[in-house]
């Protein structure tokens, strides 16, 4: 996986690092919301510029943002990013409370992800790793919106993709 982190906490930053290095996902990350729009927009335009027209340009399989950040605050960047690319996964990371997160995050009228903080790292790349199950159920034909809509767990999602291969290979 590929991961753009905005976060301005230097030792949130640092657990980050270490996280992803454990679990073997390319990331980049960013001190606050201005720097992590450039990071964003410069990867979306390299790749546009070696893709297809046709093509959806995914820069980063989930871009993680903290929601209070010098520069722009997480809900200003996500804004930005959605504008430029509605289909971009945006999971916020915060110590804010879960209800003010969910007031502001309505306002993008898209679905993002919400992480409280603290979390624990099983917890987190749980959550991060739906990107690959969302992934291979797409390729099964599956209309991703309305799965998200349902907002599974971890672990529903998972069991729905072996189910549905299961069925597959059963049709052969």
């Amino acid at each position: 996986m590929k991961v753009l982190i905005a976060e301005d906490n230097p030792d949130t930053r640092f657990y980050y690092d270490v996280l992803f290095q454990k679990h073997q996902h390319v990331h980049i990350s960013a001190k606050d919301g201005l720097e992590c729009l450039k990071i964003y927009h410069d990867e979306f335009e390299n790749i546009r510029l070696q893709t297809d027209a046709m093509q959806k340009i995914q820069p980063f399989d989930a871009v993680v943002l903290d929601y209070k950040m010098p520069g722009r605050n997480g809900l200003e960047v996500a804004k930005e990013i959605l504008a430029v690319n509605p289909h971009q996964r945006i999971i916020f990371a915060s110590a804010y409370v879960r209800e003010v997160l969910m007031e502001a995050v309505r306002q993008l009228r898209q679905l993002v992800e919400l992480v409280q903080k603290p979390f624990n790292e099983r917890q987190f790349i749980e959550i991060l790793e739906d990107a690959e199950v969302y992934q291979e159920l797409g390729k099964l034909d599956v209309d991703i919106n309305q799965i998200k809509l349902g907002q599974f767990r971890h672990e529903q999602l998972r069991k729905l993709l072996e189910i549905l291969k299961e069925l597959g290979r059963r049709a052969r």
